[in-house]
């Protein structure tokens, strides 16, 4: 008779995984500094590959010169590009902050709406942007998946999908509703201390070897 521990069922995986993570993250912070919806959006469009510890070195100044769509909008392209240049993609993102600032102030009385439809509108903004904004700025239920969150839900055996939009289903179908504001957030912290890229190949870190002590292999990750 085998003594060999066995792998958890996809049950036990989203059960350990959600004690596990809010026992270590009880009440995680929003990663990116803000003081509302609008600063919230303008900050999670400037992380576009690029890390929230740069944003965050960049933004002070950038919500100095204007924290409010009302004064972005009036604010010269190439001033708020000077700004942000460190966190690349700088033309694109600069553009996209001030036109946005516009359609704020021109179609939404300068406020960030609270409509997955109208925020979707805006340029800059995708679906993953969106949906931070709308469950850190609003409390909408709503599960952000980025590139990072989709390479550990696949270490988890959470998902098989090919891309974050079949990761953020799968992810929405496994666990409970008033879980994903503070899972998107749990998971992001727990990637960055525990299974980093690097730091972890699904053999390493806690939840892997608890989810699979079997697992003897790397596991490869489907890239979105």
């Amino acid at each position: 008779m085998s003594d060999a521990v066995k792998n958890l069922s996809k049950a036990e995986r989203v059960e350990f995984i959600l004690q596990r993570l809010q026992s270590l993250y009880p009440d995680p912070p929003i990663p990116l500094h803000h003081k509302d919806a609008y600063t919230l959006l303008v900050a999670v469009l400037l992380s576009a590959q690029c890390t929230d510890e740069r944003v965050n070195t960049v933004t002070p100044a950038l919500f100095e010169l204007a924290d409010n769509p009302f004064d972005m909008a009036k604010v010269p392209v190439e001033n708020i590009q000077a700004i942000i240049r460190p966190c690349g993609l700088s033309p694109q993102k600069s553009k996209a902050i001030s036109v946005l600032s516009n359609m704020l102030v021109n179609e939404h009385n300068g406020q960030v709406p609270q409509d997955w439809g109208a925020l979707e509108r805006l340029p800059g903004v995708g679906h993953k942007t969106a949906s931070v904004v709308m469950s850190q700025a609003f409390g909408v239920p709503a599960f952000a998946v980025d590139t990072h969150i989709h390479r550990l839900a696949q270490r988890w055996g959470l998902t098989n999908g090919k891309n974050v939009v079949q990761t953020e289903k799968d992810l929405k179908r496994l666990f409970p509703q008033e879980s994903w504001n503070a899972l998107h957030l749990q998971i992001i912290y727990y990637g960055r201390e525990f299974c980093s890229a690097r730091g972890c190949d699904g053999t390493v870190c806690d939840i892997c070897r608890t989810c699979y002590p079997n697992r003897k292999k790397p596991k490869i990750v489907l890239k979105p």
